[in-house]
This record gives structure tokens, sequence and C-alpha cells, in this order.
């Protein structure tokens, strides 16, 4: 099947993924155009993804009657902030953008991000497409409409909920995806496995060689099965209240590492293999899974080219940083930790002697 449909349910609208998986070339434009409010769209991207696909998306929304503005960011994590708000602001105010407008973000995590929180706050709220490029964008980030950006104190500590009115996710563009970002990609495709499904851990074993030769089928029924996990739960939970914080099993561990290493130096999906083994070792140390589970953890994550050890961090900076978290409530660290592969809970009962011997093992 050359593509695949998945309409995402949330309270503010549903909306449709579309995942394209053939090598043909396809006109991927004409799946855009029923989904652009008014008549002027503004295409935010970066640096890197720019000069590859920009220039094609933006002739053809031409082609279609619309008038297309570009605003072209640094590519890198370090840019997510307010600095890169204010140019995407700027860009609209310049050209007069009506509340009647349609941002596209054409790019990866970081873009999508940014694309969405100005979506969510210009004009109090305008129209937003995700074209994702990146493996982690197109199976986490694109979709379920959390949007924002880091402060040098913790990271997506500013943003709001504001869901795309599509997504479309075209695995062509994993050609030009260095093997790096593509392995930062796997991190969260493995953490839904770990969180969900532990039949979905075992096909990616089973098909690592064809994920790693980029076979355009293959990873088109993995983008979708990860984008299907995702929609199950932002439809039960849209805003992050209850079921939704199993997604960021790894992230509480992975955020520390991001933040005191510096944004951009660790890739997220980089830092989010740690922060899940940390998790495991967690789970394990809390006697709920057993140590060949970790085992398994850290070869998948290997076989991908993920790192699994943690950089040098005080124990106690480390604790610090989880402090910012978003999930600590009521003063307490909360976790994302395993019953068994395949079942996650959040939970704060636990001795933070346990964390800290975690957090001093893995440094």
């Amino acid at each position: 099947m050359s593509e695949q449909t998945l309409i995402v349910n949330t309270q503010s609208h549903d909306y449709p993924i579309f995942i394209q998986s053939s090598a043909d070339k396809v006109d991927l434009v004409s799946r855009l155009v029923p989904f652009i409010k008014g008549t002027q769209v503004l295409i935010v991207s970066n640096e890197t993804v720019a000069p590859l696909y920009l220039s094609e998306l933006a002739q053809g929304l031409k082609s279609h009657g619309f008038m297309v503005h570009d605003c072209v960011l640094p590519d890198g994590e370090q840019f997510k902030n307010q600095h890169s708000i204010t140019a995407i602001y700027d860009a609209l105010l310049e050209r007069h953008f009506a509340r009647d407008c349609t941002l596209i973000a054409l790019g990866g995590g970081v873009i999508g991000d940014m694309v969405g929180f100005a979506a969510a706050s210009f004009m109090r709220g305008v129209n937003f497409i995700q074209v994702p490029t990146t493996l982690l964008a197109q199976v986490d980030s694109s979709v379920g409409g959390k949007t924002g950006i880091n402060h040098p104190r913790g990271k997506n500590m500013i943003g709001a909920f504001w869901q795309p009115q599509c997504v479309l996710a075209d695995m062509a563009t994993f050609r030009t995806l260095p093997d790096r970002e593509f392995a930062a990609g796997m991190a969260e495709v493995i953490k839904y496995a770990l969180i969900m499904d532990d039949g979905f851990l075992a096909w990616l074993e089973d098909n690592a060689e064809a994920i790693r030769a980029k076979d355009g089928a293959v990873l088109g029924q993995m983008v979708y099965r990860c984008c299907a996990y995702k929609a199950q739960i932002v439809a039960a939970d849209e805003r992050e209240s209850g079921v939704r914080a199993l997604l960021n099993f790894g992230h509480t561990f992975g955020h520390v590492i991001e933040t005191h290493q510096g944004y951009g130096n660790w890739l997220h999906g980089e830092a989010v293999a740690v922060g899940m083994v940390q998790a495991a070792l967690m789970s394990a140390k809390l006697g709920l899974i057993d140590h060949a589970d970790v085992v398994r953890i850290k070869r998948i994550l290997t076989l991908f080219n993920l790192p699994t050890v943690a950089p040098a961090i005080d124990t106690q900076t480390a604790l610090g940083l989880m402090g910012h978290d978003k999930k600590v409530q009521q003063g307490k660290i909360r976790l994302v930790l395993l019953k068994a592969i395949g079942k996650a809970f959040v939970t704060a009962d636990f001795e933070l002697s346990a964390l800290e011997e975690v957090l001093a093992e893995t440094a």
C-alpha cells in the first residue's frame, strides 16, 4: 500500500495523518490544499531542510492560487527559543497576515513545535499544518498538538496544546535524513513498543535490517503503527492529565541530559534512549522487571545505533534539573516506569535513594 491514512480524534477537532511510503513521485501538495484556510500561507523551515524541499512545496501551493511566503530559521535544538518564535511573528506581521491564514511546519520536531506554538499564539490561534521531515517528528512530535519552546532552565517549559489540521509524512524524506537523525527517531519508535506493545518490539527486532536500510514499505508500516499508538493515547487524553504521560517514558531522565549538556549537543532521541535505559534500571531496582529485560532494551537501542550510557552528571545536579520537569506534581518527581515490556505506568512512589543510585550508576 503506497499511502495509508490515520485519523486522530481530539476534543478540538479530528484530523488525518497521511503516510506516504511509495517510491513513486506523488503530488503531495494536493493532499494539503483542502486543509489550508484562507489564501495566505507561511512555510516555516530551517536552513537544512529548506534547500531540499521548500521551493517545490512553495511553487506547488502557488500553482493552486495561494500567496506563499517563507521563514527560514537556523537549524538545531539550541534555536528552539523565543528569538525564533519572534522571527516567525515578524514574518507574519511584516506581510500583514490575517487571522484566516495557514502556517506550514516543514522540518523536524523543533520546527514543528515552534510553528505550532506560533500558530497557537498568533492572533490567539490560526490554522497550521505539519509536514514532518524527520523520523522523530513523523512518529511523535507532529502528532497530538503539543507545541512549545525551550527555556534555559528547562526543556519545553513554554508552550500550548494546538492541534494541526493535518499531518503529511513522506517516507521519501528519509533519503536525505542523516543517519544520526534517523537513529534518534528510532528512540521514539522503540518507546512505543516498551510502553504499549511487546509484540511491536519483536517486530522491530525482526525487521531491523530492513529498517536500517530505509525500506519505504517497512518504514511506512512502522510509522503507521507508531502514529496509531499515539492517536489512541491522544484521543483518550489530549492535554496530558492522565494516560498521555506514558509517552514521556525516558523523557524525565533524557531532558536532564539535554538541559545539562546544552541543547543540541545531544539529540533529543539520543537523550531519550539513555533515559529509557535509566527508567528500565529504575524499574528493575524496584523489582518490577527482570535484568534480562534491561539487557534486551539496551540491545535493541544498540542495534539502531543509539547510546545507552549517560554522560557524567552530578547526581544532585540531575535531581535539581528533574525538579523543573513538567511532570513534577506537589513537589514530587513522577517517573514513567515499566511493569513489563509493553506495560508502563506513572508513579511518584519510590525512595529517592533508589533514584539517586540509578543516576549515579549510569553516570
